[in-house]
């Protein structure tokens, strides 16, 4: 074992939650001393980004064998609360996207009125998420991959009895007047229902060269083929996933047709339901066994 990677999807910078989570993490797991770890960065993205940096490791032969992980506490670290009260981006950023950046769900909201969902259409698919998160818990699906914590051995969050019209009884999540004055166009739908949960998690993925595998009888469940990542308004905030399926496929040489099987981070239905109108991916090829809108 040569390098170990993780991220942290934490809120970094507040107590045991800003020191390098991925050396205490392999330690506490007993690899051996010598096995480095490094913590990285992409807020969201961040474990995508672990996952990324082990592959090209990998690839350029830096080493043969990494761990790519992710870990989220929002238990012990509330967002925002790393930064209340201070401007995190700085006066620069403030000044290009005067008069100010915005929280996601401000940015959900504003992904919804730009598409033209509808609250029943946000609803909709968030009960289809947990239509089919529960279904696959059912079908004994995740046994293979997931480890008891604390006696917990299933996700909580996961709703089976979730229906549209449970879902529309909901209060709206991030409606008030100071937005409302800021972007008259939000017609307001966002609820918590449509939204992701506040949960603590964690995963990771071991990555070798096919000859490692090969060396140490390990049986492949995946590729990694290629890659991208993509920068996009931060006001809008969650639609870089569009430009970044555009730049993986061309990169691979493929089309939307030729993928079986998508997933795509449900922080917030509109989020997916942006990214399926831009690509044209069918939705029932989309997070086929529920997303984030059921388990953060």
């Amino acid at each position: 074992m040569r390098s170990c990677l993780t991220t942290r999807l934490d809120r970094p910078g507040r107590g045991s939650l800003s020191v390098n989570a991925a050396r205490w993490a392999l330690l506490a797991a007993g690899y051996p001393e010598s096995v480095p770890g490094v913590t990285v960065d992409r807020q969201c993205g961040s474990s995508q980004q672990a996952l990324h940096f082990a592959a090209q490791g990998v690839i350029a032969g830096a080493y043969d064998v990494a761990v790519a992980s992710g870990v989220e506490s929002m238990s012990r670290i509330p967002i925002g609360s790393q930064f209340a009260g201070k401007n995190f981006a700085g006066p620069a950023v403030t000044e290009r996207y005067a008069p100010g950046l915005i929280p996601q769900g401000i940015s959900a909201e504003l992904i919804a009125a730009k598409w033209g969902f509808s609250r029943a259409q946000l609803d909709d698919y968030a009960s289809i998420s947990h239509q089919r998160s529960a279904e696959a818990w059912k079908d004994g699906l995740f046994e293979g991959e997931t480890v008891a914590v604390n006696e917990l051995s299933i996700d909580e969050t996961i709703r089976p009895d979730t229906t549209n019209e449970s879902l529309a009884g909901l209060r709206l999540a991030f409606q008030d007047e100071a937005w409302e004055q800021r972007f008259p166009q939000i017609d307001w739908k966002v609820t918590a229902g449509n939204s992701s949960p506040v949960n603590d998690g964690a995963a990771a993925l071991l990555v070798t060269s096919r000859e490692a595998a090969e060396r140490y009888g390990l049986r492949p469940r995946a590729r990694v083929h290629s890659f991208a990542v993509a920068g996009d308004d931060p006001i809008m905030m969650l639609t870089g996933i569009i430009p970044a399926t555009r730049k993986v496929l061309a990169r691979a040489g493929l089309s939307i047709d030729d993928i079986d099987a998508f997933e795509v981070n449900e922080a917030f239905a509109s989020v997916v339901l942006a990214w399926q109108a831009e690509t044209g991916a069918p939705l029932e090829k989309v997070n086929i066994n529920g997303g984030g809108a059921v388990v953060g």
